[in-house]
């Protein structure tokens, strides 16, 4: 049980404290309800350039870093397609070197040239390094063209051409930091050696004048049912074959979800995972093959997806997947399968909150999808998934009509 309180400050940012007094530091994390699905079609990469752009200095603060550094901390953040995430670490004793780091860049950025400058030339270079000549960059700029066609989660957080973050102009940077990055739409976590008390006075000295502003409306285009299974054929200068097939599945926030990800765990999570011990192990099929979710906030994508072992055909390798799916599809997963991947579960939901660090995340990130007591809630709803639901999950999902399915291979096979 991870214990919190959470307060609403006069502006509308959401403080949530956590007191944890076995350890004498504290984590400062302040998540934006912004990520690459806010983003414009001819303005993609907008979220990402500002995990970035946070860093050049704010009104009153020129360099974001050396007085984090003196006080003992480190920070860093990221950026989905659903959100973004800043977080520092810092003796307990220097908390506020934190609150005013975060609090001055809440309150308006480096707006200069300068700065836009610098951060667009990291954020170009990070483009066309790892998504453009490197092997399968450009992997999930495709895995994610083939798979929505409506929706913003078409593109990845990098961008959906580097153009659009070469042409940023210094207004459009002004527009999405007034448009999003307000303490309106915002959610602050203060964990470790603190009473929650102390900060919540802390949180209201330091973010309580930042002006709430009138949020975006702008509308989220929704992805419509798919009808008919897609498909698409890369061939690249690349090491192997790839296969991805994505299936579109439930929201994080929607019921279904829970299922569907144990699903994917029993199916491709681990060496005891049914695709590990048949389709690699047993058929030696590929080299290496799993299952898994993307847990996004909107329609989520399914993702089966493996490297073929040499010599095996594509036909071979669909085959062999789609034996898996049936069998799923045909009878009830066995008590214990259904046990061990609970077991799993509950290992790496306990241990993905040992730090301080890891429960502010995970509090924040609560607290956006519905409330800050999901943390808490998160192991029962997986706990109370049945083995008729497992199956009635893989029935919903693996239907011919709702996959996309990507060949990403060498050329030499075309």
């Amino acid at each position: 049980m991870i214990h919190f309180q959470k307060t609403i400050l006069g502006n509308g940012l959401t403080v949530i404290a956590h007191e944890d007094f076995t350890t004498q530091l504290a984590a400062v994390n302040v998540l934006y309800k912004v990520g690459a699905r806010n983003e414009e079609k001819t303005h993609t990469g907008f979220a990402h350039l500002f995990e970035h752009l946070m860093f050049g200095g704010s009104a009153n603060i020129p360099e974001y870093d050396t007085p984090l550094q003196l006080a003992g901390g480190t920070n860093n953040a990221f950026t989905t397609n659903d959100l973004t995430n800043y977080y520092d670490i810092l003796p307990v004793s220097n908390i506020e070197t934190a609150l005013w780091l975060e609090s001055d860049r809440m309150l308006q950025l480096d707006f200069s040239k300068r700065s836009l400058d610098v951060q667009r030339n990291v954020v170009c270079e990070e483009f066309k390094e790892h998504y453009i000549n490197r092997p399968y960059g450009d992997l999930w700029h495709q895995v994610r063209k083939l798979v929505y066609h409506s929706h913003p989660y078409q593109w990845p957080t990098i961008g959906l051409d580097l153009a659009h973050i070469q042409n940023a102009k210094l207004q459009d940077v002004k527009d999405f930091f007034y448009k999003w990055y307000r303490p309106n739409n915002a959610i602050l976590v203060i964990a470790g050696a603190i009473k929650s008390q102390v900060a919540f006075a802390l949180a209201e000295k330091w973010f309580g004048e930042i002006p709430a502003e009138k949020l975006s409306e702008k509308m989220i285009a929704q992805e419509p049912e798919q009808t008919e299974s897609r498909f698409s054929d890369i061939r690249k200068d690349v090491p192997v074959d790839l296969i991805y097939k994505v299936y579109k599945m439930a929201g994080r926030t929607d019921k279904e979800y829970y299922p569907q990800n144990l699903l994917s765990d029993v199916l491709g999570t681990g060496e005891s995972s049914r695709f590990y011990q048949s389709l690699k192990m047993e058929k030696k099929l590929f080299t290496d093959v799993s299952a898994y979710v993307s847990g996004s906030i909107d329609t989520g994508m399914f993702i089966i997806s493996g490297k073929l072992a040499d010599g095996i055909s594509y036909d071979a390798a669909e085959k062999g997947i789609a034996e898996e799916i049936e069998k799923i599809i045909s009878a009830n997963i066995t008590d214990i399968e259904l046990q061990r991947t609970k077991n799993m579960i509950e290992t790496d939901i306990a241990g993905g909150y040992t730090s301080v660090l890891s429960k502010a995340q995970g509090l924040a990130t609560a607290e956006m999808l519905e409330d800050a007591a999901l943390i808490n809630q998160e192991l029962e709803r997986f706990e109370n998934v049945t083995q008729q639901d497992v199956r009635n999950a893989a029935e919903y999902l693996f239907q011919p009509q709702r996959c996309s399915t990507l060949y990403y291979g060498t050329q030499s096979k075309k």
